[in-house]
């Protein structure tokens, strides 16, 4: 059984990803099951994606994981990422940007919303975070609106190439080309280029992050 967790701020499309992984899923013939948790989403609140996907063919009876059973957390802004932490489990791989969106409390705090610091904070913890270069990736593609097919292929990628994923569920699970043939059956046709030339960007930007 493979979980995935995709955590964002309503608008940055972590349920297209989501919707992306698993059809890729699908196409496998594996049983997936998908749910999200939303708070105030159109108010730019937290929404979590989860994809539960039976990669060894077994029935996927509920779609929400249990706390501490994820194998990736991908994190579409750090704070998020530290929201979702407790779905992680042990050994298990967390993705971030490196850029932060405020959220709308941060007015009212004396010290302000510092990205850095949180990602310090979860490393700190002994927690294997991958932190992604985000403005090299959006700026080389003209537009942040594919940062989440971004922060996807970039998760795929890692836990495919470095060793020291060699035990996490979704390592060699799903491939780029599997990545890119879900991306052209759930995005518009008008945004698939773009949404391609992303995962492109991606792996050819091996200097972007950091571990």
């Amino acid at each position: 059984m493979i979980s995935v967790s995709i955590a964002g701020i309503g608008g940055q499309g972590n349920v297209l990803a989501a919707k992306i992984l698993a059809q890729a899923a699908k196409t496998k013939g594996w049983q997936v099951r998908t749910a999200e948790t939303i708070g105030m989403a159109q108010r730019g609140g937290d929404v979590i994606s989860h994809v539960r996907m039976g990669n060894n063919h077994e029935e996927v009876y509920a779609p929400l994981p249990a706390k501490g059973s994820v194998d990736v957390v991908i994190a579409l802004e750090p704070g998020e990422g530290a929201r979702a932490l407790p779905y992680l489990k042990e050994n298990g791989l967390l993705v971030v940007p490196q850029s932060g969106i405020a959220p709308s409390t941060a007015d009212l705090k004396a010290d302000p919303y510092n990205p850095a610091a949180v990602i310090d904070a979860l490393a700190a913890q002994g927690v294997a975070v991958s932190v992604v270069d985000d403005q090299a990736l959006c700026d080389a593609l003209g537009t942040r609106k594919a940062l989440n097919i971004m922060m996807l292929a970039h998760a795929i990628n890692v836990v495919n190439a470095d060793p020291r994923f060699e035990h996490n569920e979704l390592r060699n699970a799903i491939s780029m080309d599997e990545l890119r043939e879900a991306i052209v059956a759930c995005v518009k046709e008008k945004f698939v280029t773009m949404n391609l030339t992303a995962v492109d960007l991606v792996l050819q930007s091996a200097k972007v992050y950091k571990i």
